[in-house]
């Protein structure tokens, strides 16, 4: 299951993941993340992971496809905040750091979803290109 949530800010692209995750759904974030990235020069990402136990083959595949796509828009994405308590995503997330450069990878535990949510809402005082005072009531 992966369902879009509401992020208070219109650069961010959030979503919640449980369950069993199929490239259907997987798509979808996909799309929700070239919308974004049409829309904004940066995008920043916010995951809410705790709850994912399974990824269907055919979207582990399609999740790689797409990262490898985007390894020559790098500059496109700014932040992207992982939200979970589970202990083997903290190597996933620093080798992510040294791969992903320019893009800034966190993991935040669960109680501090409000924190993760934050940080993935900011942009460099450089980029914000307004966006920094369009943001949105969540």
């Amino acid at each position: 299951m992966l369902e879009l949530i509401t992020a208070p800010a219109a650069h961010v692209v959030a979503l919640r993941v449980g369950g069993r995750l199929d490239a259907r759904e997987l798509q979808t974030a996909i799309d929700a993340i070239e919308a974004a990235k049409r829309a904004h020069p940066r995008v920043s990402l916010y995951a809410e992971l705790d709850a994912l136990r399974w990824m269907s083959a055919s979207a582990l595949l399609r999740d790689l496809g797409y990262g490898l796509t985007q390894l020559g828009q790098l500059s496109h994405f700014h932040r992207a905040a992982a939200v979970s308590d589970h202990r083997w995503l903290h190597p996933v997330v620093a080798a992510e750091n040294r791969l992903f450069r320019p893009l800034e990878v966190r993991l935040f535990a669960n109680a501090r979803k409000a924190e993760a949510m934050a940080w993935a809402c900011e942009l460099p005082a450089t980029d914000t290109g307004g966006m920094g005072d369009r943001r949105q009531a969540g």
